[in-house]
């Protein structure tokens, strides 16, 4: 039997959490960070660990079937590789910076020079804007970038902001992207054999990580009233108790919002509210 190829970032931001959803979907992963690959023979997959962003070019190539990388780095690359699905960490903005209070509109970077780590996402970004600009590959950090005289304007990765503050920078105009972990595969060919399986492991893990089980106890006339608020992913389950004129409800329920919703069954005469963690599910 053929294994699926997958590759997994190898460090930085996203390698940590790339390794604990896998770990999470029932496969094995690395001790030691210099391993660079792994066979779980029982799972039929092999994990090499990868750069970043190389991950999409492997992928495109087709010398690997799947990835684990960052949207900017996908689009960054250019490579044949399309994005599946998104994984829900490693989320982060792109955002063009420049001296505070310099700055204020984008048509103000025509003729800048603008120093970036991510070219491709950024000429893509200004040529859909008919903005022309001078763009300076830099790898690494670009804040200092401006102070060195290299360039007038960065377009980098942005969290919290306060490395670009302390370089005496600030945003502004619009968010160039949006980017967090995404699943990669090649374009245009068809999944390899054990994707779907693949694939449907990250799925129940990510749903998983969105629900809860809510379990409560309710009196037969209330459970109309308590349905409405719980509907559940199919249908909640409802099974009569040994106590006359009560049931027991049963359903999976969004993780964002369930204290409040706690609060509104516990309103319409619910009892004994629990919620419990889920590790995974097929839905």
């Amino acid at each position: 039997m053929s294994l699926l190829r997958v590759a997994v970032p190898n460090k930085g931001s996203l390698s940590q959490s790339a390794s604990e959803i896998l770990r999470e979907s029932g496969y094995r992963q690395r001790d030691d960070s210099k391993q660079l690959t792994l066979i779980d023979d029982e799972n039929g997959v092999e994990f090499f660990y990868l750069r970043p962003r190389d991950i999409a070019l492997y992928v495109g190539e087709g010398t690997l079937d799947v990835g684990i990388t960052g949207r900017d780095l996908l689009l960054d690359s250019g490579a044949q590789a399309h994005e599946v699905r998104s994984l829900g960490f490693g989320r982060s903005r792109f955002r063009f910076a420049g001296p505070a209070g310099r700055y204020t509109d984008l048509a103000e970077l025509a003729g800048l020079r603008i120093a970036t780590s991510y070219v491709g996402v950024v000429g893509a970004f200004l040529a859909e804007r008919g903005i022309e600009a001078s763009v300076v590959r830099l790898d690494g950090a670009v804040e200092t970038s401006i102070q060195l005289g290299v360039a007038d304007v960065v377009a980098d990765v942005v969290e919290t902001g306060s490395t670009l503050r302390q370089a005496g920078l600030e945003v502004f105009g619009e968010t160039i992207l949006e980017s967090e972990a995404v699943l990669v595969t090649r374009g245009g060919a068809e999944p390899p054999a054990g994707f779907e399986v693949f694939k449907r492991r990250l799925d129940g893990v990510l749903v998983a990580r969105s629900y809860v089980m809510m379990d409560y106890d309710i009196e037969s006339q209330h459970v109309s009233a308590a349905v409405a608020l719980t509907p559940g992913i199919e249908s909640p389950t409802v099974s009569p108790l040994h106590k006359d004129g009560w049931v027991a409800v049963r359903a999976m329920v969004p993780r964002a919002g369930a204290q409040r919703l706690m609060d509104e069954l516990w309103t319409i005469g619910a009892r004994g509210i629990l919620l419990t963690d889920i590790h995974a599910c097929r839905l």
